[in-house]
């Protein structure tokens, strides 16, 4: 009797499946977990196979009803598009978990692995493990569609500059890159003296000026054509134009303000040197190192022209400098340069080192030059000027050289140069032989001014060694402190790395 209670004290109890008679647990469908997926699937109506449409030229999915949304191989907005495409059938069931199965990058599937729970027989609960297999489709995009038909677009910005160099354009380009402002674009042509952006909205566009009118002094002029109409939904499709115009002035130009002009920026002289053009022209006074910035109303107001072009710069070589400490500065005079030191030198060209003519004149390069220095300049004594505001001037007053800036051995600073920048993708047409030479004074002119160089992304040349900030003539250089790594990520970033940067 005492064997019999020990044998029978709170031991479960078990019962015989109904269909195989295997002793099991008591549940509420008394039958066992074999049997009863034999009997009920609860994945049914769930497809095991769904496809999904990609776009290969912009590397986007396709969401219904109609966005394109980029994701990283096996990340989690991946993992959310592939659920919404079964989401009807998953909602009669209870989605525990969900994860990819790997498969090759270039297998054009994709693999989820469901784990979902469902009540079936009297109560009971059953959990069933499968996998979805997803099929890539290849699908062009509306916007790919429009970017692959070249002449499909609602509008235009026409950006030109009537100047010889393209100084300014080299600038633009860097901000337009440095701000993401090409990625609405549909393409972007190049012509002989400017751009064309075409994008496929207005909005776009309007964008796109309002961030030129930011960056450099423009004015510009909008106009739209009437492509189709329809008058029951009084609907209309018009291709809008955007014509804009930069000032007509670049870097190290000369010009000759008017009278009313110069008395209202401080009673500065009328022959003025451009450093830099940025959102505004700034200007230097050689005689007085005076400074004056001038933004693009002003400048409209009342235009001024360059005296000499680019092709005009002439070599002279220093045979005497000397700084003017003492500047006397007339009533009413504007700012000074604390960046320049004003000086008085004699040059000769080095064109007639056998002649004994020789040029005075006053500088705002004095803190660079030294006796045997190159530098560069233009000779307004023996050139033909033909400006208005010149023409009315005294003769007096016209400096016979006005030098523009150091010159240096450009062989020896492009071997020495160990940084690079980036480019817009464009078409070209009608290229000019000049643009290389044109394109290394940019260059020049970003790594002799700081103030240019800070709104540029700079990126480390890996290929060149890295050597001292300065050279044996001391060209000024561009510290590896101002450059950037240029970084390439990989658009095959899976499991937790495509998490974490996501997150």
């Amino acid at each position: 009797m005492e064997y019999m209670t020990e044998s029978t004290d709170r031991s479960p109890g078990h019962i015989l499946c109904c269909e195989c008679g295997v002793p099991i647990s008591p549940n509420p469908a008394n039958i066992c977990v074999a049997c009863l997926r034999s009997k009920v699937d609860i994945s049914q109506g769930i497809p095991k196979q769904v496809s999904v449409s990609f776009c290969k030229q912009c590397e986007r999915y396709f969401q219904p009803p109609g966005t394109w949304i980029q994701c990283a191989l096996e990340s989690r907005e991946l993992l959310a598009l592939c659920l919404k495409k079964i989401k009807a059938p998953l909602s009669k069931v209870r989605l525990v978990d969900a994860g990819f199965v790997w498969t090759e990058p270039h297998s054009k599937r994709l693999k989820v692995k469901l784990t979902i729970q469902k009540e079936v027989m009297n109560g009971a609960i059953l959990q069933q493990v499968f996998v979805v297999d997803y099929v890539v489709q290849s699908q062009m995009c509306g916007d790919c569609h429009r970017v692959e038909a070249k002449d499909f677009w609602k509008a235009v910005i026409q950006v030109r500059q009537k100047t010889l160099h393209k100084k300014t354009f080299y600038y633009l380009e860097q901000l337009i890159l440095k701000y993401g402002m090409h990625q609405n674009t549909l393409r972007i042509k190049e012509i002989h003296d400017g751009l064309d952006f075409y994008y496929s909205s207005k909005q776009h566009a309007q964008k796109m000026v309002e961030f030129l009118q930011c960056t450099v002094p423009c004015r510009y002029k909008a106009s739209q054509r009437l492509i189709s109409q329809d008058i029951h939904s009084n609907t209309y499709n018009y291709k809008s134009t955007f014509s804009v115009e930069i000032v007509p002035v670049c870097k190290d130009n000369v010009v000759c303000l008017s009278p009313k002009l110069a008395q209202s920026l401080g009673n500065m002289n009328q022959i003025c040197v451009c450093i830099r053009v940025t959102s505004a022209i700034h200007l230097i006074d050689p005689n007085t190192l005076q400074v004056a910035d001038i933004d693009g109303s002003t400048f409209w107001s009342h235009p001024f022209n360059s005296l000499c072009h680019p092709k005009q710069l002439e070599e002279f070589i220093v045979m005497e400098c000397s700084t003017v400490r003492d500047i006397k500065r007339a009533a009413g005079a504007g700012m000074i340069s604390k960046k320049h030191a004003l000086g008085e030198v004699w040059v000769q060209k080095t064109s007639e080192m056998n002649t004994d003519k020789q040029y005075f004149c006053r500088t705002h390069l004095g803190h660079l030059l030294n006796p045997g220095d190159l530098v560069l300049g233009f000779d307004l004594a023996n050139c033909n000027l033909n400006d208005e505001h010149v023409n009315k001037m005294n003769s007096d007053r016209v400096p016979d050289v006005v030098l523009i800036k150091k010159s240096y051995d450009r062989t020896k600073r492009q071997r020495r140069r160990n940084w690079k920048l980036k480019e817009l993708a464009r078409e070209r047409e009608n290229m000019d032989t000049d643009d290389e030479r044109q394109y290394q004074d940019f260059l020049e002119d970003l790594e002799e001014d700081e103030a240019i160089r800070k709104n540029v992304n700079i990126y480390r040349d890996s290929t060149i060694p890295v050597e001292s900030d300065t050279d044996d003539e001391g060209a000024p250089r561009i510290s590896l402190a101002e450059m950037l790594e240029d970084l390439h990520i990989s658009q095959d970033a899976t499991g937790e790395e495509g998490a974490s940067m996501m997150t």
